[in-house]
Parts: C-alpha cells; structure tokens; sequence
C-alpha cells in the first residue's frame, strides 16, 4: 500500500515542461536542433547562430532558477538532469558535427570527433558527480565554453581554404577537449548576472554578423 502511495504521488512526467527554468533549456536543444541541421545541409552562419543561442539559454535557465521562488528539490533535481542529456547535444554532438560537416564528413575525422564526444561525456559526468570544487570553481574548462569558441573561430572560415579550416577546427575542437578534463581551475561564468549580460551582448553581435553573412550569400 505504501508503494502504491508513493507511484501515485508522483508529478507526471510532463508537467515538468511548465517550469520556466527547464522551458528555457528546451529552448536551448530546439536551437541546437536547428544548428544541427543547418551544418549538415552546410548552411553555416545559420548554424552559428543557434549554437550561440543555444548558450544563451543554457545560461539562463540557470539563472531563472536561481531567481525563482518555491521550485521544490524534486524540481531542482529534474531540471539538473535535463541540462546535463541538453549539454551533451549542445555541446558534445553539435560542436562534433560541425567539424565533420566543415570536413565533408571525411571518415578520416571520426577518430577527433570521437575524442571530443567521449571527453565531453566524461567532463560533464564528472561535474554531475562531484560539483563545482570548494573555492566554486570548476575543474576543468566548463563544456559550454566550447560553443562559445568554435562559434567565434568559425568567423574567420573565409580566410582559409576549406580543408586547411576543416584541420585547424578539429585542432581546436580536441585543444578543447583536452583543456575540458584537464586539472585547471576556471571560475563559473553563468552564475553571475553581469556574465550573462556580456554573453547576450556577444550573443547579439554573433547573430547580427552571421544574419549579414546570410544576407551577403
């Protein structure tokens, strides 16, 4: 009887889409949805934007959370673990595609996009175990910052040839992840609100370059 209690009593499944906080990390994977088609049918400055859109909220959703008041610990719990699986779209699968899609999808790729995912999934089950370290900083660089990278480095894909940019994004992509599972310490950018002002103005900036570099093409 008391098990039964206890299914019953359960919230249903998606009365979870509700909450403003994890409405903004949906928001998020619908813009990664989006880049991870532009990049495959090689429309690129469409897929920047939403790789930098999929950041900005990423990082709010944080915020909002934060901000809100009686979110139960059910609720924190949820919206936790549905960042972590949108994480590792956004910017485990994501960033992998764009190197393979800038490359042709070349086979001779696999084996980099295979460390960067693999990295990526340790960097970011190693956070979900143990946290941010006691002087709140993360160990290793924290995954979102990959986007934000590869988002600003795909700016200067006109300068180079395409295969000499296909090598030079999947050098950056393991650097990357080589600095993801690394021991440094960097400090959490998305929990101060003067950061994710800065990100939404670099988030504006991106998206007004790329949407001329749509324009231009």
């Amino acid at each position: 009887m008391t098990i039964e209690n206890a299914a019953t009593s359960k919230p249903p499944i998606l009365s979870y889409i509700k909450d403003l906080p994890n409405i903004c990390s949906l928001s998020g994977l619908g813009c990664s949805l989006l880049a991870i088609y532009f990049l495959i049918i090689g429309l690129y400055p469409a897929a920047m934007i939403g790789m930098i859109w999929a950041v900005g909220f990423d990082w709010a959703d944080g915020l909002i959370a934060r901000k809100m008041k009686g979110r139960t610990g059910d609720d924190r719990a949820f919206g936790g673990t549905l960042d972590l699986l949108i994480d590792i779209v956004s910017y485990g699968v994501t960033p992998a595609i764009l190197i393979l899609s800038y490359a042709d999808f070349s086979a001779a790729f696999l084996p980099v996009v295979f460390v960067t995912l693999v990295f990526g999934a340790i960097r970011l089950s190693y956070f979900s175990t143990f946290g941010l370290s006691g002087d709140a900083k993360y160990t290793g660089l924290a995954i979102d910052n990959n986007s934000i990278i590869l988002v600003f480095i795909m700016m200067f894909a006109g300068y180079f040839e395409r295969p000499v940019f296909a090598i030079i994004l999947a050098v950056c992509g393991l650097c990357l992840a080589g600095l993801n599972v690394s021991q440094i310490r960097t400090p959490k950018l998305s929990g101060n609100p003067v950061n994710v002002v800065i990100l939404a103005v670099y988030t504006l900036v991106v998206t007004m370059f790329y949407s001329w570099s749509l324009l231009q093409g």
